[in-house]
Formats: C-alpha cells, sequence, structure tokens
C-alpha cells in the first residue's frame, strides 16, 4: 500500500524518535546508577534488603503478626501446632470457596516465617544442652583428676 509522502515522512519522524530513546535511555540508567553509587543509595538498599525487606520497599511479616494470623501464642508455636492451624486457614481461604488470594499469602508467610522461628529455637536449644553436657562432663573431669592428686 502506498502512504504517500506524509506517511513516508510520519514513519521517518518515528523511526527517528525510537532511535533517539533506544539511545538516551541506557545512557540515563547508567547516569542514575552512578548518582545512586555516589549519594550511598545503593548501601541503603542493600541494608533494607538484609533487614528484610523486598526491591518494593515492603518489610516481611513480623513474627508477631505471623502469630496472630495463625492465630498462636509465641508458647504455642511448635512445627506439628504451625501446620495445623496452615492447613485449617489455608483450605478456608481457598479462592475456590470463595476465600481470599491476599489471606492464602499472608498465611503461607506467616507459616514460612514461623517454620523458620522454629528452626532457630530448636537450634538454639540444641546448642545450649551441648554446651551444658560439655560444660558438665568438663566439670567431672575436672573433679576426675583433683581426686586422683589428693
Amino acid at each position: 500500500m502506498a502512504f504517500g509522502p506524509l506517511g513516508r515522512v510520519v514513519a521517518q519522524v518515528v523511526i527517528a524518535g525510537v532511535a533517539v530513546l533506544a539511545r538516551a535511555i541506557p545512557a540515563a540508567y547508567g547516569a542514575a546508577l552512578q548518582n545512586a553509587r555516589k549519594s550511598g543509595a545503593d548501601k541503603a538498599a542493600e541494608e533494607a534488603a538484609r533487614k528484610g525487606a523486598s526491591f518494593l520497599g515492603k518489610a516481611r511479616i513480623s513474627k508477631d503478626e505471623a502469630l496472630m494470623v495463625l492465630n498462636l501464642s509465641e508458647a504455642e508455636a511448635t512445627a506439628e501446632a504451625i501446620q495445623k492451624q496452615y492447613e485449617r486457614y489455608f483450605e478456608a481461604n481457598k479462592v475456590e470457596k470463595g476465600g481470599s488470594f491476599y489471606l492464602q499469602s499472608k498465611i503461607y508467610r506467616a507459616k514460612e516465617l514461623l517454620d523458620e522461628y522454629v528452626k532457630e529455637k530448636n537450634a538454639e536449644m540444641m546448642k545450649g544442652q551441648q554446651q551444658g553436657q560439655s560444660s558438665s562432663s568438663g566439670s567431672q573431669q575436672q573433679q576426675d583428676q583433683e581426686g586422683k592428686t589428693k
């Protein structure tokens, strides 16, 4: 099809505009990265990511909120109780049953965080027990050696 001279001019202008943008956007992005490095914004973003914030700036769910979502107290937060509450609330909020995907995601994130919390708590308990056993066996060995020298 022939668009005539006007169509050709419009096509040339569009192609020229795309070519300019193809060069300008990467240059602008590079300049923005350099400015961020100079101002320390990249370090602030790394710090926020380390603290649990996502790239959208929202922080992770807190432990207290996770406990509230699954309707548990800190004392009740065992792996079995967390799994039981998770299954109960996740099933009750299925989208197919008229539930909410948002609530399901909150329930999933709460379970995820509490599972991590329980693992850390169990690891600390095991570490404490091992230290207690090693210190009691160490003191027993000292007592045995003192008894031999007397």
